[in-house]
C-alpha cells in the first residue's frame, strides 16, 4: 500500500510594502487513484492557492503539537503551526 501523501494549502497575501506572506488556509491528502482532496479553511479573495507537501520540519511540528494535545484531541483539520 503506498503511502498517503499530505499537503498544506497556502495563499500568497499582499503586504502593504508590495511583498507577501503565506497564509496556511487548508490541507490536501492523496487518495488511491493519486487524485487529490482538498480542504479549505479559508478562501483567498483572488482565489488562487499553492499545495505544497508537507516536509520533515512541518511534520516534526504536527508531531510535536499532538505530543503536547492528546492523540485524541488532534485530527487531520487541527491547525498545525507554521
Amino acid at each position: 500500500m503506498l503511502q498517503k501523501r499530505t499537503f498544506k494549502v497556502l495563499a500568497a497575501i499582499p503586504k502593504r510594502d508590495g511583498g507577501h506572506w503565506w497564509m496556511r488556509c487548508g490541507a490536501g491528502h492523496t487518495n488511491k487513484d493519486d487524485s487529490i482532496n482538498v480542504y479549505l479553511d479559508a478562501v483567498p479573495r483572488d482565489l488562487k492557492f499553492t499545495l505544497r507537501e508537507l516536509d520533515e520540519e512541518d511534520l516534526r511540528k504536527r508531531e510535536a503539537y499532538r505530543a503536547n494535545h492528546g492523540e485524541a484531541g488532534a485530527s487531520s483539520n487541527d491547525p498545525i503551526p507554521l
